[in-house]
Formats: C-alpha cells, structure tokens, sequence
C-alpha cells in the first residue's frame, strides 16, 4: 500500500505578517497531484490542520476545497486534529465526510478503532491517535498522573489490543500528533510541555509497522517506522535549513517499509543574514539572498539610522529586524529580552525567585511552579476550543 504522509498544513497562518494562504493553496494542489500521479493509496494528515481553534474563514474555505479535492480522487484520507486544532470543531460532520472517503479522527475514545483499508496484501488499520493534552484525556484513559507518555502509552494499549483480535497479518499504521524524544524542533511549534517534559519515547510505538507523527516542523526519522513529515511550509526563520517535504511510503506485504521524500512548492527561500549594516549592504556573496524572506540580525554596537528602509533597498522582502550588538553576556547593557532568550517560563520563575530571596527554589517549590504553568497552558487551551 503506498501512503502519502504529512502534516501540520497550519492553515490560516502568516509568515511574520505576510498570508501564506497563497502558498498553502498551491500546497494543496501540489498534494492532490502527487497522489494522482504517484498511485497513492492512502493519504494522511498528522494533526494542526488549522492554525488556531477558531480558523478564519478564508482557512475553513481552503481546507474544504481540499476535502472535495481529495474526495473526487477517490484517493481515502485519514486525519488527526493537533494541539493547534479544536478537536471538536474540526470533527464536526465526520461521519458524513467520512462516507466520502475523508476519515477525521478527533476523538480520543476512538483510539482502538480503526480506518481499515485493504490492498492486494489484505488488510491494513489505520489508527488516528489526536494530540492527547494529557490533563484532558487522563480520566478517559485511566491513569493518574498527566504526562504526555501515559496517556500515550494507554492510547497504544488500545491500539494493540484492537490490532491483536484482527485477522494475523492485519498490517497497522499510527497517526499521532506527539514530540518524540530524538525529533528536532523549530521556533514555530507550539510548547506542549507538562510537568517539565514535553517528549515521549519512541518504543511507545512498538510493534506497528508505520508511525506517521505530526507536530515537529522539520521533515526527520525517528526510526525506520516512525518518521515526522514535518510542515510543507516554512513558518519561523528558524526553518531556514529546512527541505520542505512529504513522505511517500510504500507498505508492503509483510510491513517493510521503503520511503521517499516528495518536494514540497518553496514560496520562497529564507535567508539569516547577520552582521553590521554596512558589511550586510555591500557584501556581494549575500546577493544569492535578494529575492528572499529575510531575518537580519545587526551587530553593530550603535543602533544605525533608518536601518529597514537601508535593508529593503538591497533586500526588499526583510520581514524581521533583529538588533544584537557584540557584547558580553554579562554587560549591563545587554537588552532584558536577550538576557531571557533561550530561558523557559519555568527557568524564568525561577532566576527571579533567587534574585528577590538569594536563593532558589528548592524541589517542592519547582512542582509548585511547574504545576501553576501546566495549569495555565491547560485552560488556555480549554478556552480556546471553547470559544
């Protein structure tokens, strides 16, 4: 069975103020095309459909164009919802949808069921395992503690039970919306961490033959069985390196896996340029970056006049400004904002706890604090979806 894997499409997101509903429609084309061309069995969509709980409706427009594509393929779908998703809103009519051959899985409690498809090979189950916020879903799941590996471990129980009644030789593919420990993240993903972990192991996957993750930006492999698509656009600078791809994966009759990358439309290239103003406008090995999205990053140790309009006459699609002088860590005049870069909300409490007492918090007071900040990214996330 050959399956066309992605995810995290972010619809409705802009790059630093510029749409990227644009790209996205040509990203969407370019997939419906590839699945026709290439003989897909199967596509699927591993969590963040949308951007935000509450998409714009020029987004919602979008990924219903998409749907209706996808159906006339006649090409099935499978999709989870991601933390960026409102579960329920994005699973609204999905049983109608799915009589058109779109499977949405956003409920949790449907982890152990199945989208079977079949091939020349017999059967293969699909199970689409939504991000699983770990505060949320405990309780449905039976344990006691929130944690992302857990809740996630229980998932699978239910998973492996299912696949174990079924006919031997059932073949298994996971959709999961996750950060696996190995995976490397960018600045665009949302923080997922409770009680100061934010990463599962990868063996809670054990024992299926293909793990198709969302959630990480960046195209990479995990293990032969469980690989990350990443995003098919880049959404942060911190994306600069990466290729922007989907993975073409070919099932086969015993569940070996061969996989192939497919490229993805580039809207255009990112570039991180960084040094003095002067040095950035007449360095001629930087002219390879003048049609691109660029950061630039000044070190001058004055702040120079007029220094976008100066960048956009060389660089005319610098979308952000960053000023970082050359200076030591420790210099008083070292901006707060870059004494915090890099710094937890977590690390962040507790430096200013040491500076107002001398001391910092001991254990105990790291859970209270680690506590209050899962608590408050949960009911953010509760409002949001409630909205």
């Amino acid at each position: 069975m050959r399956i066309l894997h992605t995810s995290d499409w972010h619809l409705g997101r802009s790059f630093h103020r510029v749409s990227m509903l644009g790209a996205q429609a040509e990203f969407i084309a370019h997939l419906v095309t590839t699945a026709r061309e290439r003989d897909v069995d199967a596509v699927i969509v591993s969590g963040d459909v949308y951007d935000r709980a509450v998409p714009p409706l020029a987004a919602v427009e979008l990924f219903d164009d998409a749907l209706h594509r996808l159906a006339d393929l006649g090409v099935p779908t499978v999709m989870i919802s991601g933390n960026h998703d409102s579960a329920r809103r994005l699973g609204v009519g999905a049983g109608l949808i799915g009589r058109a051959g779109i499977h949405l899985r956003t409920d949790p409690t449907a982890a152990g069921t199945p989208v079977v498809l079949a091939d020349a090979h017999g059967d293969v189950a699909f199970y689409g395992l939504p991000y699983l916020e770990p505060a949320l879903v405990k309780d449905e799941f039976g344990v006691e503690k929130a944690g992302h590996e857990v809740v996630l471990a229980a998932a699978m129980e239910r998973v492996r039970a299912d696949l174990a009644a079924r006919a031997r030789g059932t073949r298994s593919v996971v959709l999961a919306h996750a950060f696996v420990t190995g995976g490397e993240p960018s600045d665009s993903e949302r923080d997922i961490t409770v009680g100061g972990v934010a990463s599962v192991p990868a063996g809670v996957f054990e024992g299926v033959d293909y793990t198709a993750l969302g959630h990480l930006h960046g195209c990479q492999t995990i293990g032969e069985r469980v690989r990350y698509s990443g995003s098919p656009l880049p959404y942060s600078f911190s994306e600069s390196a990466h290729r922007k791809t989907m993975w073409l994966v070919d099932l086969g009759a015993a569940g070996e896996i061969t996989a192939e990358r497919i490229d993805c439309p580039v809207p255009r290239a990112l570039a991180r340029i960084r040094g003095p103003l002067e040095e950035l406008l007449a360095d001629p090995a930087l002219a390879r970056h003048e049609e691109a999205w660029v950061e630039a990053t000044l070190t001058d140790a004055v702040r120079p006049a007029d220094p976008m309009a100066r960048l956009t006459e060389r660089f005319p699609h610098t979308l952000s400004l960053v000023f970082a002088p050359e200076r030591a860590p420790d210099d008083p005049d070292v901006s707060y904002a870059r004494r915090l870069a890099d710094r937890s909300d977590q690390e962040i409490a507790e430096d200013f706890v040491a500076h107002v007492r001398g001391a910092g918090p001991d254990a105990r007071e790291q859970g209270v604090l680690r506590d209050a900040f899962d608590a408050v990214r949960v009911d953010d996330a509760v409002r949001e979806v409630a909205r």
